[in-house]
């Protein structure tokens, strides 16, 4: 493929086979300098400058460091036009913000996700795991291994950390699904002008439920996250409830959605690679942990993030000027030959192991690896255990630039 047969920015380049997603991505990785690209009419943004692809794994790096030059916070770093203001009170968490507010929100949030308190949740994980796989066991083969299995988990942890109560679960899967899923028929329909409302209505709802749940924990504090959040005074400052749904907007759609891709991607590598699964059958606990650093490699549920050059700059040999735009596509990064020996293979004894899967190093690292890679590990564990023959069929996959997701898998066992 040359650089003219695909374009990034066409919503049915993501639709396209994977190999010739492959395909374009190693024509970008081949270049001396990284491709631009127009970005695609929006109905609720105006249409933006373009963007430069960043897909070596060494631009990825040295962007991430340099957050003071490559700012997550002028117009947003998950969506590739400028935010407008309308859709900033439902997503712009830390994730879309610069320092000194996003150190504010991080110091603030960050208490919750530190290996300690995350080792409280470890029993939980795992009971949680347990479950799943029990129901799995009850409803048979012939099941949708998305659902039913890797979906569950991360959907079950994040809400009971946050106090929401089980009813609420359906409710929380369906409105994620919309706001990540904002191009794919199966959540957005043919019209595509309503994209906009969609997101904007589903972010809505997510607050209101976060926001009716802390407004009770002001006054009846329980253990969990939002009486902790909201009752929060850490140097003299509390989240407000607009940046606590954010938060939770955040941790329900990145947390979730990241995780549960994890999970299906790697079933989907096992069952593709029964050697690897062989290998890791044979010594499961000493190989899981570099099973899961390869499979997220590879899984990259986040395809990219986005950032906006605050003045002009030179990074490895290219020169980037003051208000133009970089995508950071840590999918194309995890799979640099410059980096992974033969990237396009599933090695789960790969060491050293550098991928940005969780993004890349500096402040905006992902708060909940921690946190992803121990649910991860233990989903893993308990099906390796119980059901080690399950194998998965034919991914249907999410429609879209941002998530590299998987909604539905058949699974037999």
């Amino acid at each position: 493929m040359s650089a003219l047969d695909f374009d990034l920015s066409d919503q049915h380049f993501w639709a396209r086979p994977m190999a010739e997603r492959e395909a374009a991505f190693d024509t970008l990785r081949a270049r001396d300098t990284p491709a631009f690209f127009e970005e695609m009419e929006v109905s609720f943004a105006p249409k933006g400058i373009g963007y430069h692809a960043l897909v070596r794994h060494a631009d990825i790096l040295e962007a991430s460091r340099n957050p003071e030059v490559f700012s997550s916070g002028r117009g947003g770093a998950t969506n590739i036009p400028d935010m407008p203001p309308e859709f900033a009170e439902y997503f712009g968490s830390m994730i879309n913000m610069d320092d000194p507010r996003h150190a504010r929100l991080r110091r603030i949030v960050s208490r919750a996700f530190t290996p300690k308190m995350i080792k409280q949740f470890e029993a939980d994980v795992e009971t949680a795991a347990a479950r799943i796989v029990d129901d799995l066991l009850v409803t048979g083969p012939g099941c949708d291994f998305v659902t039913e299995v890797a979906a569950r988990l991360p959907l079950k942890i994040i809400c009971d950390m946050m106090g929401i109560p089980e009813k609420d679960y359906q409710f929380i899967f369906e409105r994620s699904n919309q706001i990540l899923g904002g191009f794919d028929p199966e959540y957005a329909g043919d019209d595509i002008t309503k994209v906009a409302e969609r997101l904007l209505n589903a972010g809505m709802e997510l607050q209101q439920l976060v926001q009716d749940q802390a407004a009770h924990r002001a006054d009846h504090p329980t253990s969990d996250l939002i009486s902790a959040l909201v009752n929060a005074n850490i140097d003299g400052e509390q989240l407000t409830l607009q940046e606590l749904g954010s938060f939770f907007i955040l941790l329900v759609v990145a947390g979730n959605e990241t995780t549960r891709n994890a999970i299906s991607y790697g079933m989907r590598l096992l069952s593709n690679h029964p050697d690897q699964r062989a290998l890791l059958l044979a010594d499961t606990e000493a190989r899981l942990p570099g099973a899961v650093e390869e499979i997220v490699r590879l899984a990259s549920p986040v395809n990219f993030m986005r950032r906006k050059v605050t003045r002009d700059h030179e990074m490895n040999g290219n020169m980037y000027r003051e208000g133009e735009k970089v995508v950071l596509f840590y999918w194309a990064a995890n799979r640099d030959e410059r980096v992974f020996a033969d990237p396009y293979a599933f090695d789960i004894t790969r060491d050293p192991n550098p991928h940005v899967g969780y993004g890349g190093p500096g402040p905006h690292f992902c708060l909940g690896a921690h946190l992803a890679r121990r649910e991860i590990t233990v989903m893993l564990r308990e099906l390796l255990r119980r059901v080690p023959q399950l194998e998965v069929g034919h991914p249907d996959r999410l429609h879209s630039s941002f998530i590299n997701g998987i909604k539905h898998m058949e699974c037999t066992f």
